[in-house]
């Protein structure tokens, strides 16, 4: 039989039913440092509540980032933007604000290949989950395709879903493979829609 206070096997049992792990790995030993400190208890309190939200908030953030699907995480400091004179690295910047997303405006990024617009796509992208946005990243063909092998199986609405519900939707290689009218037709829904 376990040593513990019953009263310490409920609380805890409590704090797992309420979903609350970083009060459940924390309270016992900041109760220790605020009784050192002589805190309050609604300091004790406060400090065991925003441990909670802080962990919950970078989790929340680390879920996005997974659910986006980026190939590779990239970031705006990580452009050269020197290796690129014709941008407008402040309107670049001022796209990381996220406004786009408020007022549902499209941003394209048009270029030749290997310009940096997937990278820039994934940075706005990866800018986008860390405001606590939610974020898609996929390639128009594998848009298409999901969407084709929907409709085949009666579940074109189900799938539509996936690209209609995340804040941002970041479509990648439009117009690098060629598309038939069909792909066309359901891509353009995806757009239309959103």
């Amino acid at each position: 039989m376990s040593g513990k206070d019953p009263s310490v096997l409920l609380l805890e049992h409590h704090l797992k039913a309420l979903k609350l792990p970083t009060v459940l790995r924390d309270y016992a030993s900041l109760a220790a440092v605020c009784s050192q400190e002589r805190s309050s208890f609604p300091q004790y309190l406060l400090r065991l509540v925003e441990r909670e939200l802080i962990d919950r908030e970078r989790r929340a953030t680390e879920r996005r980032i997974k659910e986006a699907a980026f190939p590779v995480i990239k970031t705006i400091d990580s452009f050269d933007f020197k290796a690129q004179p014709s941008l407008n690295e402040s309107l670049a910047r001022e796209l990381l604000r996220g406004e786009y997303i408020t007022k549902k405006e499209n941003v394209l990024l048009v270029g030749n290949a290997g310009t940096g617009k997937t990278h820039l796509a994934t940075a706005l992208g990866y800018a986008a989950c860390l405001e606590g946005r939610s974020a898609l990243f996929a390639t128009a063909v594998a848009v298409i395709n999901s969407l084709l092998a929907a409709q085949a199986v009666c579940r074109l609405k189900v799938e539509l879903k996936k690209y209609l519900t995340p804040h941002l939707l970041v479509l990648d290689e439009i117009g690098y493979l060629p598309i038939d009218k069909a792909g066309a037709d359901l891509l353009f829904q995806v757009v239309g829609k959103r």
